[in-house]
C-alpha cells in the first residue's frame, strides 16, 4: 500500500496526539561491552492518543548506528503531520527507515490498534498467542574475577550471555564457566528443572 492510499483510506481511527519524551533509567551496576560502558539506559517513549486509547512504544537510540536522543526525537517529530493525516503502521514501514524511531512508533501504533479493536497484538498480526521464552542474562565485560562474581550471583538463571573484548577472553570465559557451575551463596535458589 502506498503512503497516499493509506492516508486516503483512514479505515481505522487515527491518533489525535503524539507525545515524545526521553527517560533515563539507572542500570544496576555497570553494563560494559567492548565498545564502551554505561550506567544508564537512555530511552525515548512515544505515546499516541485517540480519545480514551493510548498506544505506547519505546526505543533506545544507538550511537553505533548514528542515532542519538536528539536525532530520534527529530525523526519522530517529523512524522507528526503524517500521523494526524492518517498514517498507519502499514504505511509507516515505507515512510521511515528502519531504526530506533520507527521501532518506537511502530510499537505505539500496534498498541493503539490493539486497544482500539479490543484484540491482542498477536491476533492482529495473525500469530499464535505468546508463550514464555528463555532470555539471556548478560555478564558485562570486566576483570575475570568481577565477571566470575557476577556469574556466580546469576548462576540460577537458565542462560548467561558473556561479553568479551579482544584480550583476556580465555581467562574471562574460564572464570565465568567455573562460577556459573558453582552458584554463590547469595544467588537465588534454583528451581527444579530450570537448568
Amino acid at each position: 500500500m502506498t503512503i497516499a492510499a493509506a492516508l486516503e483510506r483512514k479505515a481505522s481511527p487515527m491518533p489525535t496526539s503524539l507525545t515524545i519524551r526521553s527517560e533515563s533509567w539507572p542500570i544496576a551496576g555497570l553494563f560494559a561491552i567492548s565498545r564502551g560502558a554505561k550506567t544508564r539506559a537512555d530511552v525515548i517513549v512515544v505515546e499516541l492518543r485517540d480519545g480514551p486509547y493510548c498506544g505506547r512504544g519505546e526505543c533506545v537510540p544507538y550511537p553505533r548506528y548514528g542515532e542519538s536522543i536528539e536525532s530520534v526525537t527529530a525523526a519522530l517529530e517529523a512524522m507528526r503531520d503524517l500521523l494526524k493525516a492518517g498514517l498507519d503502521r502499514r504505511a509507516l514501514l515505507g515512510t521511515m527507515p528502519a531504526g530506533a524511531a520507527r521501532n518506537a512508533l511502530d510499537c505505539a501504533l500496534w498498541d493503539l490498534e490493539a486497544k482500539q479493536s479490543g484484540r491482542p497484538v498477536h491476533e492482529l498480526a495473525g500469530l499464535q498467542p505468546p508463550r514464555p521464552l528463555t532470555t539471556a542474562y548478560t555478564i558485562s565485560l570486566d576483570s575475570p574475577d568481577a565477571m566470575a562474581r557476577a556469574a556466580g550471583a546469576a548462576a540460577w538463571r537458565p542462560l548467561l550471555k558473556v561479553k568479551v573484548g579482544a584480550d583476556g577472553t580465555d581467562e574471562r570465559l574460564f572464570a565465568v564457566r567455573q562460577a556459573a557451575q558453582e552458584p554463590s551463596s547469595s544467588s537465588m535458589p534454583m528451581k527444579p528443572g530450570s537448568r
